[in-house]
Order: C-alpha cells, then structure tokens, then sequence
C-alpha cells in the first residue's frame, strides 16, 4: 500500500471534493482519481461512494480514513524524528501528568537534564483516561505517567508505584482528633469527588460502595488543587493521594489515613508500543522504573522494590 494514495485519500474527505483535494496535493484531479482507484483495487472494497453528486465515503471509507490519518500522523512524527535526529540531535521530550506525579517528576528530570541539556521538556496535564489516550494516539506526548491502566494493545501501561488515598479534612473538623478514619465516618458529611471519566473517582466510588456508605456528593472537580481549595473553605471532606497531600503547598487541612485496604491506586508508566522512541525518551523511561521513592535517587537497576507492585 502506497504511502501517498493514503495522503491523498485523507485529502479527498478532509476537502470533500476531488478538486479541491488536487489543488491542495498539487496534482491533476485524473491522476488523483486513478490513484483512488488503485487503492480501493489494493484493499478489495470501495472507499468512496461515486453514486452521490457530493463526496461520501463507505463505512469501510470511514475506518479506513481514521487508520490512515493515524498511520500518517506517525509517518510525519517518524520522518520529523530522524530529519531531527541527523541534523540536530534529540531535542524534546513531552510528558503526560497527573498533578500527584509533581511531587518526583521534578526531581528526575534534574537528573535527566544533567545528560541531556539542550532537550526540551514540555509537559502537559492529561488527567482522565480519554486524555491520555488521545494525546498518546496523536502523538502529542512521547509517555504518560497516569493512574490510568490502559487497556489497549497499542499502548503498553507499566505499573511504577502503589499508594495510598487519604481523608482531607477543613480546619478544626470534628473528626480531626481521630488518628484513623473508617469508611463509615463520612455518612452525611459533604463530599468532593473528581469527576465522571477520572479512576480516582472510580477507586473511592468503588470502596464506599463494597462498604455499603451512601457518598453525600456535593461537588464534582478535575484538580485536586480545587479540590483542596474547596476543603479549606469548608465545602466538604475529600480523599486525594497521599503523595499529592504530604507535598502540596496547603498545609492548613487535616490529612488523616483512612483504616481499608482498598482504598489505594497505582499509578503507571504509559507510551505507544509502535511509536518510535529516540534514546533520549528511552533514557527518561529507564529513570522513571529505577527511581527509589523513599529515598529521591536514581536506585541500582536490579533493585526495583520501590515499584510496589
């Protein structure tokens, strides 16, 4: 299958006329119609329906459109990648984030920065699983560090660490005097929860239900920091990561551990199994599974424990 009768079929429904899509490809519209027709003859079924005055694909038309458009998409990042690579050298590194991963992220990329220092990071929140999906499938970010397990055969999701939720409670709450909290303990109070799409939500939603604990929720929110604001304000209790609540800045909430098991998520090391990597990006994984969790450094690599997992 030729590369470029892909291009040029993804011309056609992205301009939605042959002729349009001959201007843009800068060929003329009889050759852009036999190449059509050598694809449709290449794959065994039609592409575009000829019947209607207007453009229409198939259903075929359809999938094959949004296979090509991700096929092309990694042929561009593939050929930017090694036109990049021979004149210049790796230079960039794009990260998904969920806000807890800040509290060690920084702290690798110190490292990191050491050996690569003209690398250019950039890093982009990707907070609930449609998020990262669609960032790593178009390719927006080289890796995801998420507490989302992907289930995807083209995306290969690494379980890194295991940690647990805690209660944040406002300031002078009655319950802030117990050392430990149960499930039950939240029956009636106000309750702050992410939103629909996030595990986060998920994980709690799910423990308080095997409990057998009505949830009182009283607002839905995408960042923790939010959320954090609202406890402060006396808007309700939440659960956030531990991590997040021992290394973020609000330190006027009470922080109390809660007494379940089930009450933990892990967080994951994600990428995009068919995408080619530069050693750079190989580098920051290879820092990710060996960086020690209790101590901040780089640990041996026949050393894992820390994972948790």
């Amino acid at each position: 299958m030729d590369i470029k009768h892909l291009q040029y079929f993804v011309a056609i429904v992205d301009q939605s006329t042959f002729t349009k899509a001959a201007n843009v490809l800068h060929i003329s519209q009889p050759s852009l119609s036999v190449a059509m027709k050598r694809l449709e003859d290449k794959v065994g079924f039609p592409l575009i329906d000829r019947t209607s005055r207007h453009i229409q694909i198939t259903k075929e038309g359809k999938i094959m459109y949004q296979e090509a458009k991700k096929l092309l998409k990694h042929y561009e990042n593939v050929s930017d990648e090694m036109r990049r690579l021979k004149e210049e050298g790796p230079l960039e590194l794009s990260i998904g984030l969920i806000e807890s991963s800040m509290f060690f992220v920084p702290k690798i990329l110190s490292v990191f920065k050491q050996e690569f220092t003209k690398v250019r990071v950039r890093l982009l929140e990707t907070l609930s699983l449609d998020d990262v999906e669609k960032a790593l499938n178009n390719f927006d970010i080289h890796v995801a560090i998420t507490n989302q397990y992907i289930h995807n055969s083209d995306i290969e999701t690494i379980p890194i660490y295991k940690e647990n939720l805690v209660a944040l409670l406002p300031p002078n709450h009655y319950l802030e005097n117990k050392d430990c909290l149960q499930l039950t303990d939240f029956e009636g109070e106000d309750f702050i929860v992410s939103k629909e799409g996030f595990q986060t939500r998920t994980d709690i939603l799910n423990a308080f239900k095997k409990s057998g604990v009505d949830l009182n929720i009283q607002f839905e929110i995408e960042r923790f920091e939010t959320c954090c604001s609202l406890v402060e304000n006396n808007l309700g209790i939440t659960i956030i990561p531990e991590n997040y609540a021992h290394y973020s800045k609000k330190t006027s909430c009470s922080i109390k551990r809660i007494d379940d098991s089930t009450i933990s998520r892990t967080v994951y090391l994600a990428h995009d199994k068919n995408r080619y990597l530069s050693p750079l990006v190989m580098s920051f994984i290879t820092s990710v599974k060996e960086w020690d969790m209790g101590t901040g450094f780089l640990s041996q690599p026949d050393l894992p424990e820390w994972r948790g997992v």
